[in-house]
């Protein structure tokens, strides 16, 4: 009778097991805004299985827009969202009840490129006078670091050239491919790809004339950190082992890792794209939004004319969870 029962038990223990394991993990949904290789910290922190180490369930959903991701968060379809932090700042200004509060950054630099239709030996930002600039949707991030950093070189984007600013996100790379422009702003991995296929030239970095902003960072509505405080600890444990392996490793190492969130781009380029990105600095280093990049952040918004009111850095930006990871 006694072995029966240990046999039993045996049988049965790894089912309890397994039971209590499914109740420990916690589900969290994630709005991405895009899927990119920009990203490749947070793909990093999923591939190696580091929420899975803390008893995070990641629920990935890509929302394609800065507008569709954050209806997303707000409307309780997504539990975190990745996206850029002036989002948080429009929605504050609306008068949000249950403000948006960033809590661990993932990307410190714009991600664009300047692209060039015509081979340019030794570019300088003269150039773009009289030119057909073919620029990103206004109000977004990109178009806002673009204005700045063209303001920075003395061109006034709507006066010293022909601004289009009309075309929708999407079609902006057949658009130019088609034709219509002489320089355009591009994200990776589109840059490199018209690089490599003659159709267009890099000749600057955006990313790298605009200093360290907060470009996309993980955010959640104040009531979802207060309630969920130890999951999003973890969350933010596991992005900064991810941020650390990342620092660390090679760009052909970390295009590896990230390879199956990009079934339909060649290896190769992937290693170039992180590559990009890995040497101008934007992948950041640890989940901590500091004052200095908020404060730019709204300088740039308020050059371009989209800054709704100056938000105090500390109303929308929680520090202490990135901080409480770090020391540990």
């Amino acid at each position: 009778m006694a072995i029966k029962l240990a046999a039993t038990l045996l049988l049965i223990l790894p089912l309890l097991l397994t039971a209590c394991s499914k109740e420990e993990t916690q589900k969290i949904r994630v709005a991405e805004v895009t899927r990119s290789i920009f990203y490749a910290p947070f793909y990093v922190a999923l591939e190696n299985g580091y929420f899975e180490e803390e008893g995070l369930e990641i629920d990935l959903k890509t929302t394609w827009g800065g507008d569709k991701t954050m209806t997303a968060l707000l409307s309780d379809g997504a539990d975190v969202a990745l996206v850029g932090s002036e989002t948080t700042i429009y929605v504050y200004a609306q008068g949000a009840k249950d403000p948006v509060i960033n809590f661990a950054q993932l990307t410190q630099t714009d991600g664009t490129f300047l692209v060039s239709r015509e081979k340019i030996d030794n570019f300088s930002w003269d150039d773009l006078k009289g030119s057909t600039f073919l620029g990103m949707r206004k109000g977004g991030m990109p178009q806002m670091v673009g204005e700045f950093v063209l303001r920075k070189h003395g061109i006034d984007p709507h006066n010293d050239m022909t601004l289009i600013q009309n075309i929708e996100y999407a079609n902006v790379p057949n658009a130019f491919a088609s034709g219509t422009g002489d320089f355009v702003q591009l994200f990776e991995p589109v840059a490199s790809m018209f690089e490599e296929q003659g159709i267009g030239h890099i000749v600057a970095s955006f990313g790298e004339e605009s200093g360290h902003v907060p470009y996309t960072v993980f955010m959640a509505k104040q009531s979802y950190l207060t309630d969920n405080e130890e999951a999003m600890k973890k969350f933010t444990k596991a992005i900064y082992k991810a941020q650390k392996w990342v620092e660390s490793h090679s760009a052909e190492e970390i295009a590896k890792v990230i390879a199956p969130y990009f079934e339909d781009t060649e290896l190769s380029l992937i290693e170039t794209v992180t590559a990009n990105y890995k040497n101008q600095g934007s992948f950041a280093t640890d989940p901590i939004l500091d004052e200095e990049e908020w404060e730019n952040l709204q300088n740039i918004m308020d050059q371009s004319g989209e800054l709704p009111k100056q938000v105090d850095y500390k109303t929308l930006v929680n520090t202490k969870i990135a901080k409480e990871v770090m020391k540990k």
